[in-house]
């Protein structure tokens, strides 16, 4: 039978402070504790997979022996965001951290930017993604000025009305962005923020955002995967995470939903490689915004998805439950990511249950243990678990 591998990332959902947490601006962050005390958490599934007997998570009932193997892992590069996270799950992992901008972007690139689009940039400084509707969406429906905000991750995002400028030609400012975006002033990512609304109380966000990523330094488990002639199946962000390196198939998604029911539909066609999956919207629409109770609604959603995926699973497949970077909803000194460490749930016919292992440093472990199962050979970043969670 073919092997697949299902890799899943619940974006932002951390378990932890890590000790250098405190060089990161974070202090006593912890998304899973915060949820865990909202009523709307009900997470019966993760907990049979063993998210409570990672190290530093406190049980405080009792619990089933897991019918998964686990591990808390800790991020070994010098970031908390989205990109750099991924990457180092892909098995680069990067030393420096990636540029930002507290101050705003530097003034001659800001001209550059409006000389090369034609158009005014307004804001130009880090701001919230809905607060920066309220204060500048009107000023950019009056002018045709582009908003271009950051935030304390290395992203450059440019906010503008649909009806001003159509999805299309956002992408192509973007465009222009990220060929202008390299070297010191290499972000992480562009991101088009088109939004709606007539007014700054109902501007909100469309569902076309797009994301215009650096590419990876170096080859990643989507290059050693894709390159073994196996199928690398990017549901989400992921795509757009990798600069559509290594992807054979790209299934862009609308938030949470549409990719918990994408992965279902997966679990049931036949494919030979990896199915990689980011569900967005724990970090994006209740991380940042600071929403306890929509977070752990969200983390109980997957949970229910995660009862019928088990089922649909064969006995040449492997499930990986991580995340890329924390968000703690409860954390209230900032809106930005948090520093943490992250879950390694792993669950499959020929996985050896009850398999504690401990703290791993790098989350390239998942890359080399992906790269391992699947029979391709790869000079990835990060120790193969492999050998140690198989049954036989």
């Amino acid at each position: 039978m073919n092997k697949r591998v299902f890799l899943v990332v619940l974006d932002s959902f951390g378990v932890g402070e890590e000790p250098d947490a405190h060089a990161f601006g974070d202090w006593g962050v912890n998304t899973l504790a915060s949820i865990r005390k909202s009523p709307k958490f009900h997470c019966p599934n993760l907990a049979r997979l063993g998210l409570f007997h990672l190290d530093g998570v406190p049980l405080q009932q009792p619990q089933a022996e897991p019918v998964g193997a686990f591990a808390r892992l800790q991020e070994r590069s010098m970031g908390k965001d989205t990109t750099i996270g991924h990457w180092e799950i892909a098995g680069v992992e990067s030393p420096r951290p990636l540029p930002t901008y507290p101050d705003g972007f530097p003034q001659a690139l800001i001209r550059e930017f409006e000389q090369r689009t034609g158009r005014a940039v307004i804001c130009n400084k880090p701001y919230s993604g809905t607060e920066v509707l309220k204060d500048y969406g009107e000023e950019h429906m009056r002018t045709g000025a582009l908003i271009v905000y950051t935030s304390a991750d290395s992203v450059f995002q440019i906010a503008a009305h649909e009806s001003i400028v159509p999805s299309q030609q956002l992408y192509e400012y973007c465009r222009i962005a990220r060929s202008m975006l390299t070297g010191e002033h290499g972000v992480g990512r562009v991101i088009a923020r088109p939004f709606e609304g007539t007014c700054p109380a109902d501007f909100r966000r469309t569902p076309r955002r797009h994301d215009f990523s650096l590419q990876p330094p170096a080859e990643t488990m989507l290059d050693y995967v894709s390159a073994a002639g196996l199928d690398v199946i990017a549901v989400g962000k992921i795509s757009d995470i990798f600069a559509g390196q290594g992807v054979t198939q790209a299934l862009p998604t609308s938030g949470n939903p549409e990719g918990q029911q994408v992965l279902l539909r997966l679990a049931q066609q036949d494919f030979s490689g990896l199915a990689f999956v980011n569900l967005v919207d724990f970090d994006m629409l209740y991380g940042h915004r600071r929403d306890v109770d929509g977070y752990a609604a969200a983390a109980s959603s997957f949970d229910e998805t995660l009862a019928q995926l088990l089922p649909l699973l064969r006995e040449d497949d492997l499930l990986i439950i991580t995340a890329d970077h924390g968000c703690d909803p409860a954390y209230t000194r900032t809106t930005d990511h948090t520093r943490e460490y992250v879950p390694f749930l792993a669950y499959g016919a020929k996985v050896k249950p009850g398999t504690n292992l401990g703290t791993i440093a790098g989350f390239g472990c998942i890359a080399a243990t992906v790269c391992s199962y699947l029979g391709v050979n790869a000079n990835v970043c990060g120790t193969n678990v492999w050998p140690k969670i198989n049954k036989t």
